[in-house]
């Protein structure tokens, strides 16, 4: 007997092998499970199951305890193993020593759920010392405030004594006469990785991204154990890896294993925005599409944009090395220095947040950015798909499950938090209750959920090596020049032979258009750094 969506059935599970797909490094494995009735398979369904919970693998053919099945083919499905007393009894006593060591560490977390990331978040509204120092940064007055927002002074003086709220009628008053401070904080992805158990890469490109299948170079590889990989350009912005088909010497048969990952970096979300827009699609889109192949993600970055500068690196870090900080990890790290940028982490994965100077970083690489700092939510495994789980399913913006999620795992203060307090039951309710956070931090947090979630759609380029010509290259040309062999270098640049990559860059930057879509499509793409607002379902410009 098993349980499938809550309907009991009299079958008997039996194990029929693992899917390529469970090669990942993942706790998480994909396995085909048999539904015997009368000594006859009658249905069969690929399954996520606990590696931990299932131990050895069982032989293929034998039944196998499980317990539950629930899921779709649309999100996919996950079995739950039946249990013995024994193993109950285990389980129960391993959670009450972690409880215990918990408590012992003086770090306050919540056992939560393994299913769920963003259950009973907590929210943060904005309030009188975030209007202060609202003020304060946009060194504004009372009156100079109620004059620009057409109300009395006395209005703007309860709000910040409390006796008036914040309404968010208020908030949109203020944003809209201050726009540089509506535009101070932006969010955007800036890692996504997908793994497709049916698809090969060519599948992925050609149905899944539905980019120019020969912008792409094939490879071999032999990272995470696949054997080939397609990169767009020729670099590892959007690449695919997969398994190269292999001919039977003695059939001459060929044989294509299935499974994929799609990787794309910071730099490669930016180019896949381009193709989005030319799909005339935004990422809610592309996510619904990745599902109906069953794409699982592997990895979600979700950047917050700090652009005003509102926090400061080397106060964070100074909290951190004062423990004026709570966080539901007890891991953190600070790397970096007051010269390079200071980068702190906190947690490990599947989930981390970090905080770095992202202009410091950019410039130490020859580059420029209007973002002054940045704060990442990284997610690994079912943690992103839960966060976009709460994004299709709950009607939220993705900007508000963002702000609520770092408001509830991490907060900086202003004063020590004293012990007593970290190994208190209600500690949160404590620490904000007797000790006044960083006002930059309570700000952003507070301020984030009016923000915008983005698009910045960006053209191919070959930046990387004007930069490199320009500044290592050209002092030696003009030495050339002057000393008459610049016709030999004339020479040699036109008769060099360029390589594959160098091939396929040159081929993706002179492209306008790098999907079919563009030829039915209206889109202006001479200006490829224009924004776009991720909740505007038209996609229009932001």
């Amino acid at each position: 007997m098993i349980t499938i969506n809550n309907e009991p059935k009299a079958y008997t599970p039996i194990f029929l092998g693992t899917t390529q797909h469970s090669l990942r490094l993942s706790l998480q494995i994909l396995i085909m499970v048999g539904m015997k009735l009368n000594d006859e398979i009658v249905e069969t369904y690929n399954v996520t199951v606990s590696a931990i919970e299932l131990g050895q693998l069982p032989n293929i053919g034998n039944e196998i305890a499980i317990d539950e099945i629930t899921g779709s083919e649309l999100s996919g499905f996950k079995a739950k193993l039946k249990q013995s007393d024994a193993q109950m009894q285990n389980t129960a006593s391993t959670e009450l020593e972690k409880l215990v060591d918990l408590k012992n560490v003086g770090r306050y977390q919540l056992l939560k759920g393994k299913n769920m990331m963003t259950q009973d978040m907590n929210t943060l509204e904005f309030d009188a010392n975030n209007l202060k120092y609202v003020r304060q940064i946009l060194n504004a007055s009372q009156d100079s405030l109620a004059k620009r927002l057409k109300i009395t002074r006395q209005t703007v003086n309860r709000f910040e004594t409390g006796e008036q709220k914040i309404s968010n009628k208020f908030l949109d008053k203020l944003l809209g006469a201050y726009p540089e401070l509506a535009e101070s904080i932006e969010v955007q992805f800036d890692w996504v990785s997908l793994t497709f158990p049916d698809l090969t890469s060519k599948q992925v490109i050609a149905d899944v991204l539905r980019l120019q299948e020969n912008l792409f170079l094939e490879r071999p590889t032999s990272q995470n154990f696949y054997t080939r990989e397609m990169a767009f350009a020729g670099e590892k912005n959007i690449y695919i890896q997969d398994f190269a088909p292999v001919k039977n010497p003695e059939t001459q048969a060929v044989d294509q294993k299935f499974g994929t990952t799609l990787y794309l970096t910071g730099k490669g979300t930016r180019l896949f925005e381009k193709a989005l827009l030319e799909q005339n699609m935004n990422w809610r889109d592309f996510f619904e599409k990745a599902r109906l192949y069953r794409g699982h993600l592997t990895r979600l970055d979700i950047a917050i944009n700090d652009k005003w500068g509102l926090l400061n690196m080397n106060d964070l870090v100074k909290a951190v090395q004062e423990k004026r900080f709570w966080s539901k990890s007890k891991s953190y790290a600070v790397h970096g220095n007051v010269d390079d940028g200071w980068t702190v982490n906190f947690g490990k994965s599947p989930f981390v947040i970090r905080a770095y100077d992202k202009h410091k970083e950019q410039a130490n690489k020859g580059y420029d950015t209007d973002v002054k700092t940045r704060v990442e939510l990284e997610l690994h495994q079912d943690k992103a798909e839960h966060v976009i789980d709460d994004w299709f399913n709950n009607d939220k913006r993705l900007v508000n499950i963002t702000f609520d999620i770092l408001y509830t795992y991490l907060w900086f203060t202003s004063g020590k938090i004293e012990d007593q307090q970290l190994k208190s039951d209600t500690v949160r309710d404590e620490i904000e209750a007797k000790v006044d956070p960083i006002p930059a931090w309570s700000l952003l947090t507070a301020l984030g959920k009016k923000m915008k979630f983005v698009r910045e759609p960006k053209k191919q380029s070959v930046e990387r090596i004007d930069k490199w010509v320009l500044q290592s290259v050209v002092p030696s040309l003009a030495v050339l020049k002057k000393t008459g062999h610049w016709h030999e270098i004339i020479e040699a640049i036109n008769t060099v032979e360029l390589s594959a990559e160098h091939e396929k860059l040159v081929m993706a930057t002179t492209k306008n258009a790098i999907t079919q879509a563009s030829k039915q499509l209206n889109i202006n793409f001479e200006k490829p750094t224009k924004k776009y607002n991720e909740d505007d379902e038209q996609g229009k410009g932001a």
